[in-house]
């Protein structure tokens, strides 16, 4: 099966997953309060709907416009802006008739429930499958460090060991720690054997950001897998094994710096420094067209290290990572309101790009749960139209006793929706121009 056309069925297994559980959390208290919910639909049925079926007081459908999926509550403003409803007097098994604990209870329901929901495929994922860390043994030659974060003192061949004290399990969440957690200090192990404990500035998230650099990624030595038959490598004497240390005046430390230098290259000789049996000797060689010299160098080490967890064990990882999760897409939020964090605002192909291309229900459950997560925060926004505006209304009923003006309400609704509407249309254009640019 095509690669883009799995993205997408499990984008669409996903979603509707999620907008159903989500609605549901909407339509069981409003049902336990007595509250009648008119319709209860997966994706938006403007004009018509593949298909609908009443139950009861409840018309259960599937729209043709997968945007989202919704309940209309009777009594309640909302995106369907029925006037005429509104303009009758109150029922009492309208929303607008219940006390606004009720109504707050109502409106919290979908948010608890993507929140519980990703914490949940968490705790199935840690005792399915466990989790995948990155240890110091895992990465024997340290870390590589970008010119920004060498700034502050780290060094190639670091192994980092906590971050404001707190010992770090993962080495592959150095970098997110980095970014969005906002650490005072960072103990590190330098190659030397030496230990430094280094301050980190109170903006660095946001220099880290803005430069666009991933400040920690393994150490990978320069160490030559294969020599090509006849190359000037091969003429020069270089054999599979060697190290390459300097090229020319420069010192190399890893591959990247090695590929880094090549890609520019407009000499038509060059000088390495090589390290055989814990000797270093130079070699000289012609650089061909190509930027070239006729040798592959050994690919990144991609060792992990695989823990498994007990049932009891998996409750706390899950909820543990579900935390952090959530604490750390809220902490990188900010970014959002910069020119270069609005660039990056992805719509429904960003989103998709996030499943495998390949059916990996590990994948799938951690990208589900993730969104799920996303989902959560994102609804509880005081932006009218979001659950979280209809929720900062009834907060402003419950502090002053007074409920707003309907039409108040509905300016706000309306206001809400084109917000939306003109955010949806951005975050999609921006995935059209990555994708034809």
């Amino acid at each position: 099966m095509d690669p883009v056309l799995i993205k997408v069925i499990q984008f669409f297994l996903s979603l509707s997953l999620l907008i159903v559980l989500h609605e549901l959390g909407h339509f069981i208290p409003a049902r336990l309060f007595g509250t009648r919910v008119e319709k209860f639909f997966l994706f938006f049925d403007i004009k018509f709907a593949l298909f609908k079926k009443k139950v009861g007081d409840t018309i259960y459908g599937i729209g043709w416009l997968p945007l989202g999926g919704y309940v209309k509550i009777s009594g309640m403003i909302d995106e369907s802006m029925d006037k005429e409803q509104m303009q009758q007097p109150p029922q009492p098994w309208e929303f607008r008739s219940k006390p606004a604990w009720q109504r707050l209870i109502i409106m919290l329901g979908g948010v608890t429930v993507n929140l519980i929901l990703g914490v949940l495929i968490y705790i199935m994922i840690m005792f399915v499958w466990g989790k995948t860390i990155v240890t110091e043994s895992n990465v024997p030659n340290g870390l590589e460090v970008s010119p920004l974060v060498e700034e502050l003192g780290f060094r190639d061949g670091d192994v980092i060991l906590s971050f404001d004290g707190v010992p770090l399990e993962n080495l592959n969440d150095a970098s997110r720690i980095l970014l969005v957690r906002s650490p005072e200090t960072a103990r590190v192990r330098h190659a030397d054997g030496t230990t430094e404990t280094i301050a980190i500035p109170d903006d660095f998230g946001q220099q880290l950001f803005a430069s666009g650099e991933r400040p920690f990624s393994a150490l990978v030595l320069a160490k030559i897998m294969n020599v090509e038959s006849e190359s000037p490598a091969e003429l020069a004497g270089l054999l599979s094994g060697d190290i390459i240390r300097g090229i020319n005046e420069q010192d190399i430390d890893s591959w990247q710096e090695v590929l880094q230098t090549f890609v520019d290259y407009d000499k038509p000789e060059v000088e390495l420094r090589i390290e055989r049996d814990g000797l270093i000797n130079s070699y000289s060689m012609a650089v061909r067209e190509d930027n070239t010299i006729g040798i592959r160098v050994e690919s990144p080490d991609a060792s992990a290290t695989e823990l498994t967890y007990s049932l009891d064990e998996s409750i706390v990882e899950g909820i543990r990572y579900g935390y952090w999760t959530l604490y750390d897409y809220v902490a990188q939020f900010k970014f959002v309101f910069t020119k270069q964090g609005a660039s990056q605002l992805g719509g429904f192909g960003t989103i998709g790009s996030l499943f495998p291309g390949t059916w990996d229900w590990q994948a799938f459950w951690h990208t589900t749960a993730l969104i799920s997560i996303i989902l959560a925060f994102m609804n509880v926004l005081p932006i009218p139209a979001l659950d979280g505006g209809h929720v900062m209304f009834l907060a402003y009923e419950m502090i002053t006793g007074r409920k707003p003006h309907d039409r108040v309400m509905e300016v706000a609704q309306m206001i809400g929706i084109f917000l939306l509407l003109g955010l949806f249309v951005y975050a999609n254009a921006n995935d059209l121009i990555r994708f034809l640019g």
